[in-house]
Order: C-alpha cells, then sequence, then structure tokens
C-alpha cells in the first residue's frame, strides 16, 4: 500500500491540441482536494504533438506534468494507454487517480484499476475528503469519499477504499466547476520514454480511419434550458416544448423517462446518466424530479417547475412553482414571451 503523502493525478484527455474540459473540471476539483491533503496535483498526458500542452494545465494549479509523447498513442487506443497508466501508477503510487467518464475513460479506468487491484467509483456527482470507521471498529482518515447515486437513484451512496490505491474515480464532463487557479501558476515537466511504459504488442491495433460525430445540441453551453419528464406525454408535447424554446433561445432537454419512452433524443438526456447543466434559467416540465435528474440540473441559477404535483421532489429546489397542466400552461407562456419580445 501506498503512503499518504503521495499525489493525486488526473488523467488528461485532448483532441485537436486542446485539453478536453471535463479533464480541466477534474484538475479543478484535484487542486482543491490536494490543498485540503497537503499533497501534490499531477497529470498525464499521453498521444502526439504534445508540445506546450503544460500552458494549458499550469494554470489548474499543476505541479507536475507527465508527458508520454509518439505518434502511435493518437488517436487513443486501449492498451498503449492502458500500460502507460499501470507502469506509471506502480512507479510514482497516486494516492488518488481521477479521469472523466467519457467513452476513453470508462474504457481506461476499469482496466487500469483491474490491474492494480484498486477499485473504481464510476459517475461520481461529488468528491470529498472524510474520515471513515468501519464495522470493526478500525478508523481511518482522510479517505477519498466517492459519492454517487445507487439503486436506481433511490439513495446517494458514499463510497471508500480505505486499503487499496490509488483510490479511483470518473467523473462525468460539467459535473464539477472548471476554474484558473492561477494563468501564472508553474508546474514540472517529466517527459517519458514511451519504450519503458509500453510493450511492442499494444500496438496491435491501428486506427486507419477516424469518424467523431459532433453533438447536434448545445445543452450544455445554452443559458436557457427547457426541459422535458415524462409528465410531457407524448412526442407532441416536445413539440410543444421547442416551440417555446425557439421564442427564449433556448435548448430542449430531457429526462431519462422522456428519453426511453422515444420523445427525444439520447444527446438530450440531463442527469446522471445524460448531460450535466448550468443554465441562467430552467424551466422544468412536467419533470419529478428523480435524484438522477437533480444531479444534472440542481445548479442552475433559477429554476421554474412546472407540474400538477404540487408535491413534486423537484419543487423542492425550484425558485418558482407553476401548479398545472403542462399542455395548459406552456402555450400561455409561448404567447406570452411572442408578444413581450417584439
Amino acid at each position: 500500500m501506498a503512503t499518504d503523502k503521495n499525489n493525486l493525478i488526473v488523467y488528461c484527455e485532448y483532441e485537436d491540441g486542446k485539453v478536453a474540459d471535463v479533464s480541466l473540471e477534474l484538475l479543478t476539483k484535484g487542486r482543491a482536494l490536494a490543498d485540503q491533503l497537503g499533497i501534490k496535483l499531477e497529470a498525464v498526458v499521453a498521444g502526439d504533438n504534445l508540445e506546450g500542452i503544460e500552458k494549458q494545465l499550469f494554470p489548474y494549479g499543476v505541479d507536475t506534468v507527465y508527458k508520454v509523447e509518439d505518434k502511435r498513442l493518437y488517436p487513443y487506443t486501449s492498451l498503449p494507454h492502458s500500460s502507460i497508466l499501470i507502469n506509471l501508477f506502480k512507479e510514482i503510487e497516486p494516492r488518488i487517480a481521477f479521469m472523466g467518464a467519457t467513452s476513453i475513460g470508462r474504457d481506461l479506468g476499469p482496466r487500469v484499476s483491474s490491474a492494480l487491484h484498486s477499485g473504481l467509483t464510476a459517475d461520481c456527482t461529488s468528491l470529498e475528503i472524510g474520515d471513515h470507521k468501519d464495522p470493526k471498529g478500525n478508523e481511518y482518515k482522510d479517505l477519498l469519499l466517492q459519492i454517487r447515486p445507487a439503486f436506481g437513484g433511490n439513495i446517494v451512496a458514499t463510497i471508500v477504499n480505505p486499503d487499496c490505491r490509488p483510490q479511483m474515480a470518473t467523473v462525468r464532463e460539467g459535473v464539477m466547476k472548471k476554474e484558473v487557479k492561477d494563468p501564472d501558476y508553474k508546474g514540472e515537466v517529466v517527459n517519458l520514454d514511451v519504450e519503458k511504459y509500453t510493450r511492442p504488442e499494444d500496438y496491435v491495433v491501428e486506427v486507419i480511419e477516424r469518424h467523431v460525430e459532433k453533438s447536434k445540441s448545445n445543452l450544455k453551453g445554452s443559458p436557457i434550458v427547457v426541459a422535458g419528464g415524462y409528465g410531457m406525454g407524448s412526442k407532441e408535447g416536445f413539440e410543444m416544448l421547442q416551440e417555446l424554446a425557439d421564442v427564449l433561445g433556448a435548448e430542449v432537454g430531457a429526462t431519462r423517462a422522456a428519453v426511453d419512452a422515444g420523445w427525444a433524443d439520447h444527446d438530450r438526456q440531463i442527469g446522471q446518466t445524460g448531460v450535466t447543466v448550468r443554465p441562467k434559467l430552467y424551466i422544468a416540465c412536467g419533470i419529478s424530479g428523480q435524484i438522477q435528474h437533480l444531479a444534472g440540473m440542481q445548479d442552475s441559477s433559477i429554476i421554474i417547475s412546472i407540474n400538477t404535483d404540487e408535491n413534486a421532489p423537484i419543487n423542492t429546489i425550484a425558485d418558482y412553482v407553476i401548479t398545472g397542466k403542462v399542455e395548459d400552461v406552456v402555450p400561455k407562456l409561448i404567447k406570452y414571451y411572442k408578444k413581450n419580445s417584439k
């Protein structure tokens, strides 16, 4: 087991020379946790054309950037990236390791945690440092508390890893805030020799052609989100929400139940298994407010809830509650906004 002087490390993804937002969000959170623990914040980037990439990372308070550069490491493939992290983590024995809950992180995280026998908590909605006492009376100080909804979202579970290191977690994009610590922050760059961390057989898979489909919606960046739940009742109900969104210059979001019913596309799903949004205005239409959905929108500046059930859970966090049928209320909103936006 590693000593508790060891550091916190974030695996950083990048595309077209730009570090992914989710990685920068994890660095922001990582810096706060590292400060709490009195340890260093580190980052690891593996790929090609990495010159100057540390300039994007240092402002977030990164003390050490490990760079592994080789043209065979981009685009991402499972084996070499897994080998790099497994071998690097064996060497530096990090106390905590984070990565994004992206298609890459979901492939990489389980491979690394399995090889190191460390355990991994996926899709955390909150990460904290705290103490833990187990049923046998053993006390553990300064553990990573890995918090996520469990059992279909009926409870919020706090998961701890008392004995194995690193304590590993993945987090979805948008769940944590991205914040520069100091634009002039300077850390150290450590260039790693790719041959030392990977094997020739790691490169058996070669990417010949690659297509990345861009998202049709801009939910994460929209200042106004009009979201519909199962209470919208039909696909036509969502067409009505789209009309309201068009008038407001908003994006349409949906709950998992509405997506599962086929009324909205999956890339519009907000919540624990979808996108996390923080708009200035969130209009929740026919949404009861299950814990998984709240996890994806509770940091909205102003929340308006339109629901027939005045006791719907979402009403407890809403700034304004309109009790009524969406099919009565939404057309009135459309009419009012059209009239007043001229």
